[in-house]
């Protein structure tokens, strides 16, 4: 006896029943959400563009050092933003993996990128030499491949070698790897928002401004993650068919909100600040040292504490010593003519 097929839902024509929640106008969280995630992939794709446009006019030579960090930033939201679909989408063989391995993935991306941008602020608000471009980018990613190696591991042993099924795992388990897969990203974000704390401390202010865009960014995200998980490992507790059926909804959700927050409160800006031209306060005052002028009389000394402190003041107070040395001369003169 042949079996019959359950009509499709209201709003779904002949397609997979796995990409139900696309189209269920019944299930009107799936489109909902959706129809966010869009408008906020659309959005990435918009700013990633005007900050490609406006890094190419970057003339100080700090602000361009961050333009790779801040441009992996982009793109780490744009793929949560894109991720939200793979938990819209039911749990298979096929979006189970990426679920696991890309949602820590993307987000040690953008909180990595948020602890380098931090720890280079440190630097710059107390006139120090910041970290090169070089530097910044090899940090940001050796961090993120940390979590590569421990997602990677997770799915290769524990799903591929064991031939473990995601979608049939018991729920409870399944919510609580998920968790445990995100330890090492939830450090990186506590770590980068301790760090962020750091930047308000400095003489030159014109650099705090992009430290409060790191700590508010991650005081929101810190509070999306604290709810998302804590409802996440709760609701394991609840009946299996009442409260299953709301996990998938709850990380979309999450994912979402964290995009929109690191679009508006960091990324956007942050491109605000990115063609602003660069204030003479932001910086130390130029100064001609000991060890400068050492070879250009050809001497090979190196200079002491003293002279470069020295050396400093002269700078600092050369315009206000010019019109009394002025003055000395006049009076000299008006002697002379006497």
């Amino acid at each position: 006896m042949a079996t019959t097929m359950a009509p499709p839902p209201p709003g779904c024509g002949n397609i997979d029943p796995n990409y139900y929640f696309l189209c269920d106008i019944c299930e009107v969280w799936g489109i909902g959400l959706e129809t966010v995630a869009a408008a906020g992939i659309l959005a990435s794709l918009v700013l990633l563009l005007i900050f490609i446009i406006l890094a190419c006019r970057v003339k100080d030579k700090n602000k361009k050092n961050m333009v790779p960090i801040q441009f992996f930033f982009i793109l780490g939201t744009l793929g949560i933003l894109s991720l939200t679909f793979a938990f819209i989408i039911r749990l298979n063989k096929a979006t189970g993996p990426a679920r696991f391995i890309l949602h820590g993935v993307l987000f040690a991306l953008c909180f990595s990128c948020l602890l380098t941008h931090a720890f280079n602020l440190i630097s710059l608000v107390r006139g120090k030499v910041p970290y090169s471009q070089l530097s910044l980018w090899i940090h940001a990613l050796g961090l993120t491949f940390v979590q590569i190696i421990i997602a990677v591991k997770y799915v290769i042993l524990t799903v591929e070698r064991d031939g473990i099924d995601l979608a049939r795992m018991e729920r409870e388990q399944r919510n609580k790897d998920f968790v445990m897969l995100v330890i090492y990203v939830v450090f990186l974000m506590v770590l980068a928002f301790v760090i962020s704390m750091f930047t308000f401390c400095g003489p030159y202010k014109g650099w705090k401004k992009h430290g409060i865009h790191i700590f508010v960014t991650l005081f929101f995200s810190i509070a999306i993650w604290i709810t998302w998980i804590s409802i996440l490992l709760m609701s394991s507790i609840s009946d299996e068919g009442v409260q299953g059926k709301w996990d998938d909804p709850l990380i979309s959700v999450a994912l979402i909100v964290n995009g929109w927050v690191f679009l508006m409160i960091y990324t956007v800006p942050e491109i605000c600040f990115l063609a602003s031209p660069c204030k003479p306060g932001d910086y130390p005052p130029k100064k001609s040292t000991t060890r400068q002028r050492s070879v250009e009389a050809g001497s090979t000394q190196a200079p002491d504490k003293e002279g470069a402190e020295e050396d400093v003041l002269l700078s600092a107070n050369e315009n206000c010593l010019q019109p009394k040395v002025n003055l000395l001369h006049f009076i000299d003169n008006m002697g002379q003519i006497k």
